[in-house]
């Protein structure tokens, strides 16, 4: 776990004055990265820091003059296109180059001069996917969603006997991973209506989003190790917004006996921005069950995963219909509210000795809250489609349509602490591709 340092000062101001105002999503106290460049430019992708409404060119910044020692190697392993060779140099170089970013981008800074030409609009930039994913892996750790979504099927028994006792997740398809802005067109697949006698092909009918939290491994380790509940904290580098799109009608069909396939690998959609696990410090919330459920068993329990494993992370979904500019809110929920950490997560994966790699992404799960209203998925929402969901432009969905954007954005805020957003992730639903 990280323990709050000079980073975290909610008293921080910046010289980049966008930074100061209150409804940022990017303060000082944030520093996320991304991979950018000039919107509409030949100019290579490299990593980035956001500050205010400006990023903060690390390539230019490694050139700068202004770092030395282990933050300066730090910025030259973000110079590239991806990520990957920072997130793998771990802990102790993740943290001295945010402490440099910090010391520097802070008010009455010296290297302000030095910096200036460094920083890049965030108006002005276009972004690909922060690192090369190797591997992706979707978990399913809110028993809320669980619960709702077992209820519609197995209203009797609606969490599997394992529920409680594993955290349970499922191999994705990392190909097919765009950043914000990805665009895509509706699946095709087959599907089989219940009164029918043999399944059809066709366009899914039933396409949904999924609200979730991606977490990035950073420091990796060898094949046949393990990562423990007290170690798994430093192989996470940060989280982002994760929207796991689904083909409800083609899983239905094809989920049994081995689980989602082409319902789930045509796109899934990550926000640009990662959020070190150290800017987060803050908002850590303390990991809980029930006394009357399963204790988690020993390899997943630790003092620190107890006593503040969790993340006190809003998150929040809208509609924009095609032909109009609302964005109608749908959903507010919050990652506090997992059943699993992503530290539990993390030593679960890694137990049978599975190797993880820097730039590994994890999926959270459909992150749902106990109120109805919380719900991260139209299939909830709707109650498998029966309830037609009323939108504040007039509309309704029970399912999307071809045309609608769904828009996720997330933030952490507390008494005491600066507010730091996750800025957020656009995608669009395009018409079917269908071969004749």
């Amino acid at each position: 776990m990280y323990a709050l340092n000079e980073t975290h000062d909610p008293a921080l101001t910046s010289w980049v004055a966008s930074a100061n105002t209150p409804d940022t999503d990017f303060p000082i106290q944030n520093l996320p990265f991304a991979s950018f460049r000039r919107q509409g430019s030949s100019e290579a992708f490299r990593g980035g820091v956001a500050i205010g409404d400006q990023i903060l060119d690390l390539a230019a910044a490694a050139n700068s003059g202004v770092f030395n020692d282990l933050p300066l190697t730090a910025l030259m392993a973000c110079a590239g296109p991806d990520l990957n060779p920072f997130m793998a140099m771990g802990r102790d170089a993740w943290s001295a180059l945010r402490l440099a970013l910090s010391q520097t981008l802070r008010a009455g800074a010296l290297a302000e001069s030095a910096l200036t030409n460094c920083l890049v609009p965030q108006a002005q930039a276009e972004y690909k996917l922060p690192c090369h994913i190797h591997d992706y892996t979707d978990f399913y750790t809110s028993i809320f969603h669980a619960t709702a979504v077992g209820s519609l099927f197995r209203p009797d028994n609606p969490l599997l006997p394992n529920y409680k006792w594993v955290p349970i997740g499922y191999h994705g398809r990392a190909s097919s991973i765009g950043v914000s802005g990805q665009s895509f067109p509706r699946p095709c697949g087959q599907t089989k209506a219940p009164d029918a006698t043999e399944p059809s092909f066709g366009p899914c009918k039933r396409l949904d989003y999924e609200v979730e939290v991606g977490i990035y491994v950073g420091k990796g380790n060898a094949l046949g190790d393990t990562v423990s509940i007290d170690e798994a904290e430093d192989h996470i580098f940060g989280l982002c917004l994760f929207n796991d799109w689904s083909a409800r009608d083609i899983q239905a069909w094809e989920y049994q006996p081995l689980g989602p396939f082409l319902a789930k690998n045509f796109a899934s959609t990550v926000s640009p921005w990662i959020i070190t696990n150290e800017a987060l410090a803050p908002f850590r919330s303390a990991f809980t069950r029930d006394a009357a459920d399963p204790q988690p068993l020993p390899y997943l329990t630790g003092d620190n995963n107890t006593a503040q494993g969790g993340y006190d992370l809003t998150l929040e979904c809208f509609i924009k219909t095609a032909g109009s500019d609302a964005e109608n809110k749908v959903s507010t929920s919050n990652f506090r509210h997992s059943y699993w950490t992503a530290a539990q997560m993390l030593a679960h994966h890694t137990v049978n000795g599975c190797n993880l790699q820097p730039g590994d992404l994890i999926g959270s799960g459909t992150q749902s809250g106990p109120d109805h209203k919380e719900a991260g998925s139209l299939l909830e929402l709707t109650r498998g489609g029966k309830e037609p969901l009323p939108l504040a432009n007039g509309e309704t969905r029970t399912f999307l349509q071809d045309g609608d954007s769904v828009i996720m954005r997330g933030h952490c805020e507390k008494a005491g602490a600066r507010r730091i957003g996750f800025g957020e992730v656009v995608s669009t639903v395009l018409p079917a591709r269908v071969r004749a």
